[in-house]
């Protein structure tokens, strides 16, 4: 099993070894990379793309927040942000720049589990699945879908960014990866759609997703892994958001 790659930030050498230590202890994770301040971690950022960065607020030539502004288009949208620091009068702020937790020095153990644990957890729930696997076929899930001329077209979840309602046709359409859109015939409803697989949830009156695509949710939209990353329609409402919120472990 690939381990997740981890990056630290942070100018004191005591909690860089504690924290260094504890991760050591988690097979699932590999420390890759300890900078001492914010020009190195930036370099180690962009060569490294870790999975997990720990960051401390404040770095002897920047704080992590400026660093974070300054490196905002070359961050992956799939890295998580722990920000890790002996001050607590951070944890707004951290909470604005929607970073993935926040962790106090000198931090207990069973606090660092939690966030490793709850990381694993979402990072596995958002992963998606492949489109090309060596699973046999009859072992994944596959239905049928009718297209407007009544034709049967199988499909598999993975297939599959979203859904979209188009009123002026009314019915709906599946967005599939480097295929057009396929129209499903008139009467298949959203209710309908949302029952072949749990992996589908409404976002919208007019928006389906596949949930193991969903990277982010940004300014009430949702941003998708490729190839679905370049889709910016995928607005929430707040009739689902609730649910949505819920499904994204937010």
């Amino acid at each position: 099993m690939d381990k997740y790659k981890v990056v630290i930030v942070d100018d004191d050498e005591l909690s860089l070894e504690n924290l260094t230590f504890a991760l050591a202890k988690d097979e699932r994770f590999s420390v890759e990379g300890i900078a001492h301040n914010a020009r190195q971690g930036k370099k180690l950022i962009v060569q490294i793309r870790p999975d997990l960065l720990f960051l401390d607020m404040e770095l002897p030539d920047m704080t992590g927040m400026q660093l974070l502004q300054e490196m905002r288009d070359d961050l992956s949208r799939t890295m998580r942000i722990v920000f890790y620091t002996a001050y607590d009068k951070y944890m707004i702020q951290a909470i604005r720049e929607a970073a993935f937790d926040y962790l106090l020095k000198p931090f207990d153990d069973q606090e660092l589990k939690d966030i490793l644990d709850r990381f694993v957890k979402q990072a596995t729930a958002l992963k998606p699945e492949p489109l090309f696997s060596n699973v046999p076929v009859s072992s994944r899930q596959t239905f049928i879908v009718f297209t407007p001329t009544n034709d049967m077209r199988a499909l598999r979840p993975s297939e599959i960014g979203f859904f979209r309602y188009c009123s002026e046709r009314k019915q709906w359409e599946v967005i599939l990866n480097n295929q057009p859109p396929l129209a499903l015939r008139r009467g298949m409803t959203a209710e309908q759609i949302t029952q072949f697989s749990p992996c589908f949830v409404q976002i919208h009156q007019s928006y389906i997703i596949n949930i193991d695509y969903l990277m982010i949710i940004k300014e009430s939209k949702c941003l998708l892994y490729p190839p679905f990353d370049k889709v910016t329609e995928l607005l929430v409402s707040r009739k689902y958001k609730k649910e949505l919120q819920e499904r994204f472990c937010l």
